[in-house]
């Protein structure tokens, strides 16, 4: 048998830990986001081991924190379209990525977790509990921390399984609909040695795609191309720049506005002639044929009712939402596919009918593109008044979108700049928190947008809340470790803002409504954010005055792309 030249290290075996960090390269993924613990002697040895023995692998990076690792890995894919790794310590580390892979299971975000386990044994094997806390951390299902969140879960039970359970892994978590899988690994048999053969071959499985039904596209082309009124709601974006560039040459033609309601991603851009204002009601109002694009509620059934004669369209990898236990939204034409492949394909039906219903459709487009363009001055108008005083978040969002105009930028916001004001012309180019709504996401995935784009100018908006919950010492450190050069910019009004406005929105004349400061909302004494960025050398400025906004983003995206750095602006904005 071949050894090292110390003569002790078999090279046709390999560690268990290390094992599995090969198989993580073979098949994809690119980065370990992880945070170690005392599970993790076997993997910190199976990276050395690796590297001796020059087997390929993932870049690991240390993130001294889960949720920022769950998020760093969600950012990652969202830039790329590949998933990666996160590696967290036993049920402990498990816990803080909870959040992250609810985020991650709502988005349908193909993060690959896995956690160590305690040793199940007290002695008589390698890898056995060695301190107090290998009792400590014993639960009796640590899975079901996760479980929930997760599309498939396992625990590794011997090492030569090691390379098929990563394969396994893969590929059902890419599986339309794609999601979150979780792998507990006991750190005995990670110590355990793994065959090395094999390790670099191509996956034995390849993960399952869903295209759109011919027949169900034809029928809901037809439904759309004879409607008087139909409307298209989106808020999952169009799921790539082709289908992008489809939905709005589709919409254009066809003179068919395109609701954004609490839009994740961008589906059309925000100027486009048939982009509609944000509220559903006047569009449901009139409605006779809906298409629902990947919307997890495409309005809000307390507020917002179609019409009974309505033909509702729900389209996407999951049309009805199967993991989520109330949704019930009308269906009448249900059709699962990748989002791309069902807007391209769509598109295509409706190519039939064009000339039959061209009257129609000129004359509708031109009055529905004449309200959107009243609609559109309104909000900029408003948006421009907020400058005055303690500016709006609006006023924010507007010098942010003149700032980043033509440099190809992708702007995350969490309850940070809103969308309606910006200018926004690609599908890269805006993402908002995760309707899951665990808080700390947009620092953090901007981070993993950044490693995965290093051209790319990214903007991580957010508010005070959701700053202060993103670890935000964690997150300078590791933009500093990893020169990822983000713009972070805070609209700080000293409250949790959602939080007083759903209060409003229930109880508009109520006894909180009233007092001077709202119960459980207000965040005063506000932390010197600029002097937590300064901590990591980053560059940072506050800024209390709107005239002086514009200025401050100048210099704030000139360090990122000039000296790339990141730079952080804490601006102050009204209530």
């Amino acid at each position: 048998m071949d050894s090292t030249p110390e003569g002790n290290v078999p090279f046709d075996t390999i560690t268990a830990g290390g094992a599995l960090l090969a198989r993580l390269k073979a098949v994809g993924v690119d980065y370990i986001f992880a945070n170690s613990g005392t599970d993790f002697p076997p993997i910190i040895e199976g990276l050395a081991e690796a590297a001796a023995k020059e087997i390929d692998l993932p870049q690991a990076v240390v993130v001294p924190h889960e949720t920022a690792a769950m998020a760093m890995a969600h950012g990652y894919y969202l830039a790329s379209g590949r998933s990666q790794a996160v590696i967290a310590h036993t049920n402990v580390g498990l816990a803080n990525c909870a959040i992250g892979a609810i985020n991650a299971a709502v988005e349908r975000v193909p993060v690959l977790l896995f956690s160590g386990r305690t040793p199940t044994l007290e002695q008589g094997r390698f890898g056995a509990r060695t301190v107090p806390i290998g009792w400590g951390q014993e639960m009796r299902d640590q899975t079901a921390l996760v479980r929930e969140a997760s599309k498939w879960d396992y625990e590794l039970r011997f090492p030569e399984q090691t390379q098929e359970i990563v394969d396994r892994a893969f590929a059902i978590a890419n599986s339309t609909p794609r999601g979150p899988v979780y792998v507990s690994l006991p750190r005995e048999v990670l110590c355990e040695a793994a065959p090395r053969a094999g390790l670099d071959q191509p996956p034995i499985m390849k993960p399952a795609t869903v295209y759109p039904s011919v027949a169900l596209v034809e029928e809901a082309a037809r439904v759309l191309a004879e409607a008087k009124h139909p409307v298209i709601f989106a808020q999952h974006g169009a799921g790539s720049a082709e289908a992008f560039r489809a939905l709005g040459e589709m919409a254009d033609e066809w003179g068919i506005p395109v609701c954004q309601y609490w839009a994740v991603q961008l589906a059309l851009p925000t100027d486009h002639p048939m982009a509609a204002d944000m509220n559903p009601a006047p569009l449901l109002e009139k409605a006779d044929a809906i298409l629902v694009l990947d919307s997890l509620a495409p309005w809000s059934p307390n507020v917002h009712t179609p019409l009974d004669r309505a033909t509702v369209i729900q389209m996407g990898p999951d049309p009805l939402s199967s993991r989520i236990p109330v949704r019930n939204f009308r269906s009448s034409i249900s059709i699962a596919c990748e989002l791309s492949e069902g807007i391209l394909a769509l598109k295509r039906a409706l190519e039939r009918f064009k000339a039959e219903q061209e009257e129609k459709r000129l004359s509708r487009r031109e009055a529905v593109a004449h309200a959107n363009r009243e609609t559109r001055q309104r909000v900029l108008a408003d948006a421009e008044a907020g400058c005055h005083g303690t500016m709006t978040k609006e006023w924010a969002s507007l010098c942010l979108s003149r700032a980043l105009e033509g440099r190809g930028a992708t702007v995350l916001s969490e309850l940070g700049c809103p969308l309606a004001p910006m200018s926004l012309d690609h599908h890269r180019a805006w993402y908002q928190e995760p309707h899951a709504g665990g808080l700390g996401w947009s620092f953090p995935a901007a981070l993993g947008m950044q490693l995965a784009d290093r051209n790319r100018l990214i903007v991580a908006t957010m508010g005070d809340g959701s700053y202060m919950f993103s670890n935000p010492v964690v997150c300078h450190q590791v933009a500093e470790a990893l020169n990822l050069p983000i713009v972070v910019l805070i609209t700080n009004n000293a409250e949790w803002g959602a939080v007083r406005q759903s209060v409003l929105g229930l109880y508009p004349q109520g006894y909180a409504a009233r007092a001077n400061a709202m119960p459980l909302t207000q965040l005063a004494p506000v932390p010197d954010f600029t002097r937590v960025a300064e901590a990591s050398r980053a560059w940072a400025r506050r800024v209390e005055n709107g005239a002086d906004l514009p200025q401050a983003l100048t210099e704030a995206i000139r360090h990122a792309e000039e000296k790339r750095g990141l730079a952080l602006l804490d601006v102050k904005v009204r209530s």
